[in-house]
């Protein structure tokens, strides 16, 4: 086995995703599975690459993610970020260019909890004045 050069955990909404790099050629394995498999979207593999082409190293890592919790979607920005955290651990040099790119940021966007006493988290009884 390879031995792990480094490792983030990125977080959106209830997905938390761990990600390892390994030196290696490009091979992508989410939930022990091929990266086209996980996520058929084209859109949403070329969103999760971002990192790695701001920083020119496409190709250079292999790259083991465990993901859990969440959507397809979720879990994507959850990667994303994870793979931001491990790149900036390896190499500390490419923290402003990802930074500047938003690749750092964790998306706080979260579903709002359930207010006790109403039917959603936002949603009130129709109110009647007599």
């Amino acid at each position: 086995m390879v031995k792990e050069l480094s490792a983030g955990t990125g977080r959106r909404k209830t997905a938390v995703a761990r990600v390892r790099l390994y030196p290696g050629s490009g091979k992508w394995l989410i939930n022990n599975v091929e990266i086209e498999q996980y996520i058929p979207s084209e859109a949403l593999r070329q969103y999760l690459r971002q990192p790695l082409l701001l920083a020119g190293l496409d190709g250079k890592y292999d790259i083991k993610v465990s993901a859990n919790g969440g959507g397809i979607s979720g879990q994507t920005g959850a990667i994303r970020h994870g793979l931001s955290r491990a790149l900036v651990e390896a190499d500390a040099n490419l923290r402003e260019v990802l930074k500047k790119a938003g690749c750092l940021t964790r998306d706080p966007r979260m579903k709002e909890r359930k207010k006790p006493g109403q039917p959603g988290a936002r949603k009130r009884f129709q109110f009647s004045k007599r």
